[in-house]
């Protein structure tokens, strides 16, 4: 992995000081002798690579030092300015010659990208636990979302089977609440009607003279089961407690009440007898 970026600036740095060089000989020696063409362009190569190698160092040692570096930028600003003077004076092929002064400060980038990675690399160890954790995380996370989507399928299914069975209790209710309905409205027309009502009459009660019960409809309500512990305590009334109860109750107004509010005062006053023989006691007072 450390090759992949020193082997760029290496490369880089090598044509840099090459072509540095170069241009410096060819330029300066027509004006003064190629030797002191060669020093000078020497001397700029060797001041950019001496720089470079200190910064190295200090690097290795985990330090850093500004005013090296910013000779460092200063030798590459230098042979950039150089390669420019030359390509805007040069008579043939100014273009080209501009198009590669700018490789001493790409090497010297290329340095600062090698060391930023130098600073930040991690070991294969850390390189591993680092992509354990990541992979761990993935891991909870893609767990978390099933156990999600598991929780809610499970809650849509619940919840479509409760309206669906709350549907069917209400159409059950609705028929039951329909069929009662139908049942109620023959009873009270039955009741309504002169001939069926004397015939009902005369099954219903004793014969007696100048008296003509009337035929009461059931009771359709809901009812109050009595605890067990009450109907032990209270013992069970005799006929005769019985009627004089539901006669007091029945003469309690005028006019006289009827079967249905007689028996439902005859609950709420907290007696106990069965709806046969409360019925019967019913008859044997009116």
């Amino acid at each position: 992995m450390r090759a992949k970026t020193v082997l760029p600036a290496v490369a880089m740095t090598a044509v840099s000081m090459v072509l540095t060089l170069a241009v410096v000989v060819m330029w300066l020696g027509t004006a003064m002798p190629w030797l002191v063409a060669l020093v000078v362009g020497l001397g700029i190569d060797g001041g950019w690579l001496a720089t470079l190698a200190y910064e190295r160092r200090l690097a290795a040692q985990g330090d850093h030092n500004r005013a090296v570096t910013a000779v460092g930028w200063s030798f590459g600003v230098l042979a950039t300015a150089v390669l420019v003077a030359h390509a805007l004076t040069a008579e043939e092929s100014a273009g080209a010659w501009l198009a590669v002064a700018w490789l001493p400060l790409a090497a010297k980038a290329l340095w600062l990208v090698h060391g930023m990675w130098e600073r930040t690399a991690l070991t294969s160890v850390a390189l591993d636990a680092i992509r354990g954790i990541q992979q761990e995380a993935r891991d909870e996370a893609a767990v978390a979302r099933a156990r999600l989507r598991a929780e809610a399928a499970t809650e849509e299914t619940r919840l479509t089977a409760v309206t669906e069975a709350g549907a069917r209790v209400a159409r059950v209710q609705a028929r039951t609440a329909q069929t009662l309905s139908g049942a109620w409205s023959t009873l009270e027309t039955a009741r309504a009607g002169e001939e069926t009502g004397r015939a009902l009459t005369s099954v219903t009660a004793r014969v007696t003279p100048g008296v003509t019960p009337r035929w009461e409809l059931p009771v359709w309500g809901p009812t109050e089961p009595l605890a067990a512990r009450s109907l032990e305590a209270a013992p069970a009334l005799t006929d005769d407690a019985l009627d004089v109860i539901v006669d007091d109750i029945r003469t309690s107004e005028t006019p006289a009440l009827s079967y249905r509010e007689m028996a439902a005062r005859f609950r709420a006053a907290g007696h106990s007898a069965s709806e046969v023989r409360l019925r019967a006691a019913w008859k044997r007072v009116a």
